[in-house]
């Protein structure tokens, strides 16, 4: 009998543990049910959180953007008048006529400027994300409005500095225009002056808004803005363009992009709206500007040294998948 008992207790022994293995599988199941909603609640907050530092980020860079521009408004909205700088009589370098047309007026070279530039760009981003898969860390889920986003906001950004930076060279020095006398229809025989005399005040006989862009030759506001535009264009392609059947046909475009700057500058010379040194030093401004804004505020060149980190980190097929990141 205390074989038979002994050995009945070994079969019963495995139901048990299986029952006991059961019950404590499901416990443990359970544990893991209760521990993943801890989890997912505390990550939810941290993603809320993440986005709201995001969306905060976007709203410093519009108010970035707007405290950049000020210069530029008040200038253009004549909350801020030029310094009234006088002349000395017998100045030939003021004395050029007034002429009415303009080869490239304001309109043209702001629509122009930022259209072919503008639509340039957003073509280059909308390729990048159809044919090159390209990735983005944004919170915005469109991957076409976060390229878009990053290139198009660091061009105005660009254009906001560049501009206000001009328009506070002109507020400032308030150096007259090439000009200057005939929009005021005064000379020196009427002026009764003898030569060499600094003349401090003058009365224009022209309306006050026409004195006051007599007032604003330095330095040229078309060509700070025209080699902006089109030098930044010409970095862009330098960075996305990477087509190699056609080794001369970027370069070419860089080209042509710089022969049109420099041509809306040299037109400000034959309108006699600046001086040669005017449209020298806006080149020289716009030029600054274009490699700043390029080098270290947009991402396009940043892109490709991340990119050929990755290539080198991550596996070989990395190197065919043809991704990029903006």
């Amino acid at each position: 009998m205390q074989k038979v008992d002994s050995a009945s207790t070994p079969t019963g022994h495995p139901d048990s543990e299986l029952q006991q293995r059961l019950s404590d599988y499901g416990g443990a199941r359970e544990g893991m049910r209760e521990n993943g909603k801890h989890v997912l609640g505390r990550e939810e907050p941290v993603e809320a959180a993440y986005y709201s530092n995001r969306k905060m980020l976007v709203g410093l860079d519009i108010v970035c953007l707007f405290v950049a521009s000020i210069p530029f408004f008040a200038c253009e909205l004549k909350a801020v008048k030029p310094y009234y700088r006088g002349f000395f009589c017998g100045d030939s370098t003021i004395t050029y006529p007034y002429v009415e047309s303009e080869a490239i007026p304001d309109s043209m070279l702001i629509a122009g400027g930022i259209i072919i530039t503008g639509f340039a760009i957003a073509l280059g981003e909308c390729y990048r994300v159809r044919m090159r898969r390209a990735r983005s860390r944004a919170f915005v889920g469109n991957l076409y409005v976060a390229c878009l986003y990053k290139e198009l906001g660091s061009f105005l950004f660009g254009c906001c500095i560049g501009q206000s930076l001009t328009n506070m060279a002109k507020l400032s020095v308030g150096r007259l225009r090439p000009n200057f006398l005939s929009v005021c229809n005064v000379t020196y025989t009427s002026l009764g002056c003898t030569p060499g005399k600094y003349i401090d005040q003058v009365i224009c006989s022209s309306t006050p808004k026409e004195e006051e862009e007599a007032r604003k030759s330095f330095f040229s506001g078309h060509a700070s803005f025209a080699m902006y535009t089109m030098l930044y264009l010409a970095f862009y392609l330098q960075a996305r363009l990477s087509w190699r059947g056609a080794r001369l046909l970027r370069p070419l475009l860089q080209f042509l992009l710089v022969m049109l700057a420099v041509y809306t500058g040299l037109t400000r010379i034959s309108d006699y709206r600046h001086h040669p040194t005017d449209v020298l030093t806006g080149f020289l401004q716009g030029a600054l500007t274009a490699y700043w804004v390029a080098f270290h505020i947009s991402s396009m060149f940043k892109t490709g040294r991340q990119a050929s980190v990755c290539v080198s980190l991550d596996s070989p097929m990395s190197l065919s998948s043809g991704q990029t990141s903006c």
